[in-house]
């Protein structure tokens, strides 16, 4: 065994499904063109918790830690003990901190670290590299995957990249991602031995639909249980005026319900934001989402305390503080039906 390729499931399952597309990790999923890359069997690991003593296999030379480098000096101890190099990959800023100036300088030790780009895009286009360096008989590159498979893969990492990075930049991103978690329980190479060639079979047009459905009939059980709704004054008016509804037993459509109130809100004139509040552990929770690219209720959040993202925010208000929010211009009133 020559190589070991680790990857945990702790981390974004996205990942995850992103490293298998990239890789090239189960016998029956490589060609003869990839035997010039690895060589040898490829052992995959999936741990719910990492040790160095977990990694201690005897004949291992390489060990490929992905989107995970371990806590400071995890990769020093774990060359040390034995004598394989490490390379890591991983893209969020917090993992800089964690590493030691040891294995910042030891050349047995490789660490990829890119905030501007996804673990998953790093260690494809690190193995595509590899591969590269590789001539076929006829003196060409050898290619990781073939041009059909290429483009589709890769639509898949851009995808994954804009989540992982928290961009939500590319059209149809959020079913996307929903799409992509059915291969949660999927991916473990031990349970599921057709786990690769499943993952090379999706494409992104395939996972945006089965989120485009899923989104659509939650939207549809969402828009029943907007039963009364009623105007809510935004920091007591200095926001604006906008349409709330109190979801207590419902919270888990707080998504849903804020995206159609914030429609609502803008048809009748009113701020393009829908509040939705409910108690959460003994505090009122209020939930700002919207539609409108323009708008930001995040203002409003950590006007309060709170925090979140333009188009959708959250904050735990006072009870007395949230009556003073309720509009007095008119008692609640009950929203027609929303027809899809």
């Amino acid at each position: 065994m020559e190589h070991c390729s680790l990857t945990s499931t702790t981390f974004d399952s996205t990942s995850l499904a992103s490293f298998c597309l990239s890789l090239p990790l189960h016998p029956s999923a490589i060609d003869d063109r990839l035997h010039h890359l690895v060589h040898a069997v490829v052992l995959v690991i999936i741990f719910f918790f990492v040790s160095v003593e977990d990694l201690c296999i005897e004949g291992m030379k390489t060990c490929y830690l992905l989107d995970f480098l371990g806590p400071k000096g995890f990769a020093l101890e774990l060359y040390m003990r034995t004598t394989s190099k490490v390379i890591g990959f991983d893209h969020r800023k917090s993992v800089l901190s964690q590493i030691s100036p040891r294995e910042d300088s030891d050349i047995n030790i490789s660490f990829y670290v890119n905030i501007e780009k996804s673990s998953s895009t790093a260690a494809y286009e690190y193995f595509s590299a590899k591969l590269s360096e590789t001539r076929c008989d006829n003196g060409d590159k050898m290619s990781l995957l073939n041009q059909a498979d290429r483009e589709r893969v890769e639509m898949i990492l851009k995808y994954i990249e804009d989540g992982d990075l928290q961009k939500w930049s590319l059209p149809d991103i959020r079913p996307f991602n929903i799409g992509l978690r059915e291969w949660r329980s999927k991916l473990n190479c031990i349970t599921n031995s057709c786990m690769y060639q499943q993952l090379m079979e999706i494409c992104s047009m395939d996972l945006i639909m089965k989120g485009s459905t899923y989104l659509s009939h939650r939207q549809i059980d969402a828009s029943k249980l907007l039963h009364k709704v009623f105007r809510v004054r935004l920091g007591r008016g200095f926001y604006g005026e906008c349409l709330g509804v109190r979801a207590d037993a419902n919270s888990d459509f707080s998504d849903e319900m804020g995206m159609e109130l914030s429609r609502r809100s803008a048809a009748a004139g009113l701020r393009p934001i829908g509040a939705v509040i409910y108690m959460q552990r003994n505090n009122l929770k209020m939930c700002l989402r919207t539609v409108d690219s323009s708008t930001d209720t995040s203002e409003v959040a950590k006007a309060y305390g709170g925090g979140g993202s333009p188009n959708s925010s959250s904050f735990i208000i006072r009870m007395d503080e949230y009556n003073q929010w309720l509009s007095t211009q008119s008692p609640p009133t009950r929203c027609p039906s929303h027809r899809n």
